[in-house]
């Protein structure tokens, strides 16, 4: 068994995934994809061009700068791909019944003035051409403002309530270093509760376990195996470079960070978290990159939580779901290895 995990820690590939509703996401070195279980039970795949190989820009390579821009892309992207995987789960039965239901009387309408429509198709296709933009400007409009949404609500939960909790006790209000400390425990407990309140939900339950195919799809790969069921199912569900571990991270770092920030009054403390939380993401991805490349003890402590606090963000799949990482993995794979190589 130690010999096998020694071999699977050889290579440690640069895919990454996302669990959506229903399906994955995946992230490769050239190219990205998002496979859906519909519900007629087939599998819808969308493959798209990435660029995080050996060409990609300097700011996906500079150390800090590259966490900024990884953290940002992969919030827009997820959300992105989220609503469109939400999108494929709403059945088209009602369109096809108006269909089939149209009256005889306007069926031999429609046939009398055939002729005027097939003099006007050029005129139509351009007409939809122009509808479908403007459905793809209210979408991205819809998406931005949800992902502000987003923004708001974590804010409130991670930066403001601890640090306006904290700031209630009169004892420590002048001791920054321990002011950090307990605005960073807080910080945890509120995670830690709400990802353990939201994975009874059903529909929660259902996508942590798309995440656990995920993670295990990705373990069969970086173990240099074949990529079936039957070989997946086998693999841990834990990874060292969730997203759970880097959020994690985040907020450890954030204690640390701000044990520096010698302000004392609330709102100047919440003002230092948002200008210096570039920074903070900056480093952690360093950490998370770091202990994702490396096992000893120091790596190991720094893992330790998020992979503690994925046994409530990953659940053991079936088989279907495996099938589906399958799926969104496979057009991920360079087919040079060395750009696949963390």
């Amino acid at each position: 068994m130690g010999k096998n995990n020694t071999t699977q820690e050889k290579f440690k590939s640069k895919i990454g995934g996302q669990a959506l509703i229903e399906g994955i996401m995946m992230l490769g070195p050239n190219m990205g994809a998002m496979a859906c279980r519909l519900p007629d039970g087939t599998i819808d795949l969308e493959t798209w061009d990435e660029n995080n190989g050996k060409n990609a820009p300097w700011y996906k390579k500079v150390p800090l700068v590259r966490g900024c821009t990884s953290f940002v892309t992969s919030l827009v992207k997820g959300y992105k791909y989220m609503m469109k995987s939400a999108e494929k789960q709403i059945p088209e039965d009602e369109e096809e019944d108006g269909k089939e239901k149209k009256k005889p009387a306007e069926a031999e309408k429609a046939a009398e003035t055939a002729g005027a429509k097939a003099e006007s198709a050029a005129e139509g296709t351009a007409a939809k051409e122009k509808s479908e933009k403007k459905e793809d400007s209210v979408y991205d409009i819809v998406m931005y403002i949800g992902i502000l949404i987003g923004i708001v609500m974590a804010f409130g939960l991670f930066i403001f309530l601890p640090k306006w909790i904290v700031g209630l006790i009169p004892a420590i209000k002048e001791h920054r270093f321990l002011r950090s400390l307990l605005e960073g425990i807080v910080k945890i407990v509120i995670f830690v509760l709400y990802m353990y309140i939201i994975s009874l939900m059903k529909d929660i339950k259902r996508q942590f376990m798309y995440h656990g195919a995920e993670h295990k799809t990705i373990a069969c790969h970086e173990a240099e195996l074949p990529l079936t069921v039957d070989n997946i199912r086998k693999q841990t569900r834990f990874h060292k470079r969730c997203g759970t571990s880097f959020i994690f991270i985040v907020l450890i770092v954030s204690i640390f960070v701000m044990c520096f920030v010698p302000f004392t009054v609330t709102w100047q403390r919440i003002i230092a978290s948002l200008v210096l939380l570039p920074l903070v993401v900056g480093i952690s991805y360093e950490c998370i990159r770091l202990a994702g490349n490396n096992d000893n003890a120091f790596t190991r402590i720094l893992s330790a939580p998020g992979l503690a606090m994925q046994r409530i963000t990953t659940k053991e799949p079936d088989d279907s779901m495996i099938e589906i990482a399958i799926a969104a993995l496979t057009p991920c794979i360079p087919k040079d290895k060395e750009e696949d190589r963390w």
